[in-house]
């Protein structure tokens, strides 16, 4: 499926379209339907249940979309938190400089200098693809939205572009209320904001974008997670300056190039989250290293992760797991002279940073990418159960009085548990292909049989799964565990 299908899919069937769309639209901001929104709620209550609630000591916190400048400047985005800008000095079109030259076949790597790009852009001789007029010098842009704070706007401000600094800026106040032990994780799912030069490729470069984080506190030289047989887990690795990707153990991958082992234990936690729970297929997954310019210079080891999305022809990054060391906490010490170094067992320290970054929107892409499938004459969203927008589909074979007395008294009561989508028009077939095509893994029927008392299969219903098409007789009053038991998401068989 190309990108063009797959927009198409996702207007159609309510997943997400831009934003103002019927204004024609802004680039880089996305609308979510009621079937993306759904779908985006169960990625994020899976990603929270698996890399949250699983732990003793990890919390959710909320942060505002709201920062003041000083903290911004301390961490350095003020100055720091730019993409490289270059137009056309014929027709003034602004373009990001890497997207520009990598559309064009040229190699441009994601920390390339404005001096690396000038260079690149003469050797080249780029021209504009609108009017091909010379290109202008590339500068950087810095992609933070500024906003004035009050009724003189006299208060400088910005929409927070990560949300990341919501968790340093509020890590004092919960390391006391915590207990004031180590590791500590606090973890959010929230929007941030980048002005993108060129925002145009579908949730994957947005200018309103949602993250899912978790930023876990820790003591380096006290933080020693068990591997266990986590160890043993083969993962899929292209290592910074290397052409080959690799399949190697954690262990083996952790002795050779050096790496913590509290690194290596979240990096098999990943793999486990993308190839198990979310059942990217294994040759479609794997982490990336970033080094030299790429890496950002206070991280001290950085993976990227990604995923072949065939809709973009490649691997594409969709989150990031970044050894920080104690940048963050260090820079807010000497940005707000507050300490925020800490006590722990008579020792003083402050705390390093271990970041576990997901892109929302991205990850939602991600999904319909791999698991919308045409099957034979089927258009089919093949989602794992507990991902579906829908938990279950409901109807009466047909317009029957009795049918639909019986639908939906089952209805009233399943609604309580579950999310059932109950739809009465068309023929049975095309509700199921409706059903099919939204990802939802079952199909419940009323029929005759289930109303008529004298049939075996009396308080019985017709349960058709998605992916094999198999039907089944379940009991009316066996229906809420059914589907509870083929629908929650149990992180205990991941554990």
């Amino acid at each position: 499926m190309n990108v063009e299908e797959l927009m198409a899919y996702a207007k159609r069937r309510a997943l997400f379209w831009p934003s103002a769309e019927i204004y024609g639209g802004v680039a880089g901001v996305y609308e979510y339907g009621h079937i993306g929104a759904l779908l985006k709620k169960r990625f994020e209550e899976v990603w929270t249940a698996y890399f949250v609630e699983s732990q003793d000591d990890y919390y959710m916190i909320d942060g505002s979309n709201i920062l003041p400048e000083k903290p911004l400047v301390a961490s350095g985005h003020a100055a720091l938190f730019n993409d490289i800008l270059i137009n056309c000095s014929k027709c003034n079109t602004y373009y990001r400089a890497d997207v520009l030259l990598n559309d064009m076949g040229i190699d441009v790597s994601d920390g390339a200098t404005v001096d690396e790009i000038d260079k690149i852009v003469k050797e080249q001789a780029v021209k504009c693809p609108k009017c091909k007029g010379a290109m202008a010098h590339a500068k950087p842009f810095n992609m933070m939205f500024d906003l004035g704070i009050g009724p003189e706007k006299d208060e400088k401000g910005y929409l927070r572009p990560e949300t990341a600094q919501s968790v340093y800026l509020n890590f004092s106040r919960e390391f006391n209320a915590l207990r004031k032990t180590l590791p500590m994780g606090l973890a959010i799912i929230g929007k941030a904001y980048r002005n993108e030069i060129s925002p145009r490729q579908g949730l994957y470069r947005l200018r309103e974008l949602i993250q899912a984080e978790l930023q876990i506190f820790f003591d380096p030289d006290e933080w020693k997670p068990i591997l266990g047989r986590l160890g043993s887990r083969k993962v899929n690795v292209l290592m910074y300056q290397q052409e080959q990707m690799e399949s190697i153990t954690i262990k083996e991958w952790m002795e050779k190039y050096k790496i913590p082992e509290f690194y290596a234990y979240h990096l098999a936690l990943i793999d486990t989250f993308y190839t198990e729970v979310l059942q990217v297929p294994r040759d479609s997954f794997r982490f990336r290293e970033k080094g030299g310019t790429e890496k950002a210079f206070y991280n001290k080891v950085h993976m990227d992760i990604e995923v072949n999305v065939t809709s973009w022809n490649g691997f594409k990054e969709v989150g990031g797991l970044h050894y920080r060391t104690d940048y963050d906490l260090t820079s807010h010490s000497k940005g707000s002279n507050k300490d925020l170094s800490v006590n722990i067992n008579g020792k003083r320290i402050m705390p390093n940073v271990l970041e576990l970054s997901f892109g929302v929107d991205r990850n939602v892409w991600m999904l319909i990418d791999q698991f919308y499938k045409k099957i034979e004459d089927r258009d089919v969203l093949q989602v794992p159960a507990y991902l579906a927008p829908f938990s279950a589909g409901l109807f009466a074979l047909q317009k029957d009085e009795a049918l639909q007395k019986m639908t939906e008294s089952i209805y009233r009561k399943l609604r309580r548990h579950a999310r059932i989508a109950l739809d009465d028009s068309g023929s049975i077939g095309r509700r199921y292909a409706r059903l099919d095509e939204i990802g939802t893994p079952f199909c419940i029927t009323i029929d005759f049989e289930s109303v008529d008392k004298s049939s075996p299969n009396h308080n019985t219903v017709t349960v058709r799964h998605r992916d094999s098409k198999k039907q089944e007789r379940v009991k009316v009053d066996e229906l809420e565990g059914f589907i509870s038991d083929n629908t929650t998401f149990d992180i205990n068989k991941f554990a």
